[in-house]
C-alpha cells in the first residue's frame, strides 16, 4: 500500500489494484502545483469525500465526470448528486461498509460541519464523516476534519486501526497537541500521518508537538507526492 499526500487534507491511496482519491483538492490548492495534477490523478478508481467544505469538495464533481469514476460518500449528498449531476455515486452512512473491489470502507462519525456556498448563502451538504479503510492487513483511519470526540473511544476499540491519517492543523480541527492526546488515549496506532496543516499561515506549521506526544509511534510528516509505503 502506498499513501501519497496531495497537500492539505487530500491523499491518494494505492492498494489492491485500486487508487482511492481522498478529498482531492486541486484547483486553488496552494501546495499542489498544476504540473503535478496529472500524476496525482493517474489511474484513479474512486473518490472518497468526507464533507463539502471547499478545500475538500472543490474538484470532486468535475473529476468524477472527467475521470468517469464514482464518488463514495454520505448517502444524502450522493443521492442528490446522482440525480442532479448525473455522476456515479456510492452512497452509504455512518456504521455502513462498502466493498470497493476488495477494499472495505466503513463510514464513521466526525465532529465538524459540512456546508457549501450557493448564490443564496450557505447550504448543508450531508454530514461530516471519516472512514476506516481495511486493506492489505491494515486498517487506515481517515479522520476527515474533526475535533476530539468521545466516539473515538469505541471506534479505536472496535475497528482497531493501526494507521491514522489525522487532521491536526488547529483552528478548524484538532491541533497537534490535541491530535496526540486523541491518538494516545483512544487508539493504538503504529503509524500516524498528520494532515490539514501548513497550507495556510493560520494553521500549524510543524508536527513536532504530535511527534513528542506519541513516543513509540511512527509519526510520518508527509512530503508532497512522495509515497509512504506501508
Amino acid at each position: 500500500m502506498k499513501i501519497i499526500w496531495l497537500g492539505h487534507g487530500s491523499f491518494r491511496i494505492e492498494t489492491q489494484g485500486q487508487v482511492l482519491l481522498i478529498d482531492p483538492w486541486l484547483t486553488g490548492n496552494p501546495v499542489l502545483g498544476e504540473a503535478q495534477h496529472d500524476a496525482a490523478l493517474e489511474s484513479a478508481t474512486h473518490i472518497l469525500l468526507t464533507h463539502t467544505h471547499f478545500d475538500h469538495v472543490a474538484d470532486v464533481l468535475s473529476l468524477a465526470k472527467h475521470l468517469n469514476i464514482p464518488v463514495v460518500g454520505q448517502y444524502d449528498l450522493m443521492g442528490y448528486w446522482s440525480e442532479a449531476e448525473g455522476i456515479e455515486t456510492i452512497g452509504f452512512n455512518k456504521g455502513g461498509t462498502v466493498n470497493l473491489n476488495g477494499i472495505k470502507v466503513t463510514m464513521v462519525p466526525a465532529s465538524h460541519s459540512s456546508t457549501f456556498s450557493t448564490p443564496d448563502g450557505l447550504r448543508t451538504g450531508g454530514s461530516e464523516v471519516g472512514f476506516m479503510i481495511a486493506t492489505e492487513g491494515h486498517v487506515v483511519y481517515v479522520s476527515g476534519d474533526t475535533d476530539i470526540m468521545a466516539d473515538m473511544d469505541w471506534m479505536g476499540y472496535y475497528y482497531k486501526p493501526d494507521i491514522g491519517i489525522l487532521s491536526a492543523g488547529g483552528h478548524f480541527t484538532m491541533d497537534m497537541k490535541a491530535t496526540a492526546y486523541a491518538a494516545e488515549r483512544y487508539f493504538n496506532f503504529k503509524t500516524v500521518i498528520p494532515c490539514h496543516y501548513k497550507t495556510f499561515p493560520i494553521l500549524e506549521q510543524s508536527a513536532q508537538a504530535l511527534i513528542e506526544g506519541l513516543p513509540g509511534v511512527d509519526v510520518i510528516e508527509p512530503q508532497l507526492m512522495q509515497p509512504i509505503t506501508l
